[in-house]
């Protein structure tokens, strides 16, 4: 049985070689939403995705312990089995009303809710059209239904519409599935272009805005508000834990039909509904966010100062500036993960991701920046880069 898992066995032996295995870091201990000690020092957590920096809110912190002390510590079963606590009610009716649609689900994760959702909306007579890009909890979704899975290229109105008159010529009905922001580039969807497409060809549109809630929009509800197209968007999935600090995902849709939906949703049924302090800290968080565009404006400022510091360094980035900010490096893995060891030992933790999880043959450093960090830690994972970079021990490169 573990014969198949060799290989990986052997991948992460040679990672840890020098006594530190990229995989299994142990954070010893927070001190903020942007401070802990790893390996027995401070360093600056910059591969987070608390983009709002609300983790250690006290608003958030009281509701959490409220409801741990009135309700307990878990919900020990499903909603279907168990019933529904009033709070997993009151945050879908809040979601729903932040987003001004009639139905809204909520899920126990993020990735659960892409499982729930693609698993039974698309039916065996159907076919789901997604970004070669989108995220593993899209794929795994897709794999549990029955519809025909075609995938477009990254951001590729062109690709997507090619597919979408083969599909039309056969008479399948279509969902598109995108994402706001990508969590790997940092890059946004052409959602515009892909809504035109869909009114085209009468399909239905879902968008995952987990890494751009919060982030983007007047109002922080993601892409689809920013580019003005809210209205034409049949199914939001999001997430808890990017930038409203908890656990958990939804679903809200524009379609009061979403609550026949509720019943027939394998991941919803069958597994044990968010604990209410996951609960009472999303719930405060939402406020906070409904009310964030301060936090906003200073995740953009910080981003941009990330951004241009690496640029200004000659390292390879993703193609804008966002919140997700990567640096594309091409050397092998070895030296891609010796660099990222240094940068912990200079006391900056940063995401390493090797292929495949990365949307190419190259490695990234991926970094994820705070509303809550302050422009003296961004300067600090400045000059990490800067002192690695000087040493010769990655080549910074532009282009």
């Amino acid at each position: 049985m573990f014969a198949k898992f060799e290989t990986l066995a052997n991948m992460r032996a040679a990672m840890a070689e020098n006594g530190l295995d990229p995989v299994s870091v142990v954070i010893e201990r927070m001190h903020s939403a942007t401070m802990a000690d790893i390996n027995g020092r401070r360093t600056i957590l910059a591969g987070t995705n608390n983009y709002l920096g609300l983790t250690f809110h006290p608003q958030c912190l009281q509701a959490a312990q409220q409801a741990l002390m009135t309700e307990g510590s878990g919900t020990t079963g499903s909603r279907m089995a168990n019933g529904n606590y009033a709070a997993h009610m009151a945050l879908e009716q809040e979601l729903a009303d932040f987003y001004g649609v009639s139905s809204a689900i909520v899920f126990s994760t993020g990735y659960q809710a892409n499982l729930a959702l693609l698993s039974v909306l698309a039916g065996a007579e159907d076919a789901v059209l997604l970004d070669a890009d989108c995220h593993a909890s899209i794929y795994d979704g897709c794999k549990l239904g029955n519809a025909e899975i075609v995938r477009f290229r990254h951001n590729d109105p062109a690709s997507l519409e090619k597919r979408l008159q083969r599909l039309a010529e056969r008479g399948v009905k279509t969902l598109i599935v995108t994402e706001g922001i990508y969590s790997m580039l940092g890059d946004r969807s052409p959602l515009k272009e892909i809504v035109e497409l869909k009114k085209k060809y009468g399909a239905y549109l879902m968008i995952d805005e987990a890494h751009s809630m919060g982030v983007l929009g007047e109002n922080g509800r993601g892409l689809a508000e920013e580019a003005g197209v809210e209205d034409d968007v049949d199914f939001i999935v999001g997430t808890f834990s990017k930038s409203l600090g908890s656990i958990g995902g939804f679903c809200v849709s524009r379609w009061p039909e979403l609550e026949n939906v509720r019943a027939a949703m394998r991941p919803y049924i069958f597994t044990a509904s968010p604990s209410p302090s996951a609960i009472a800290t999303t719930r405060a968080t939402l406020k906070l966010l409904r009310d964030g565009a301060e936090l906003r404006e200073q995740l953009w400022k910080n981003a941009h100062q990330l951004y241009q510091g690496l640029e200004d360094l000659g390292y390879n980035l993703g193609p804008v500036v966002s919140p997700v900010i990567p640096v594309i490096l091409q050397e092998s893995r070895q030296v891609v993960i010796e660099f990222w060891r240094k940068l912990l030992d200079r006391g900056v933790y940063v995401n390493l991701v090797l292929p495949p999880a990365s949307p190419g043959d190259y490695c990234l450093l991926r970094c994820s920046i705070s509303a809550a960090h302050s422009s003296a830690q961004i300067a600090d994972m400045v000059n990490a880069f800067a002192s690695l970079s000087n040493q010769g021990f990655v080549q910074a490169r532009t282009g």
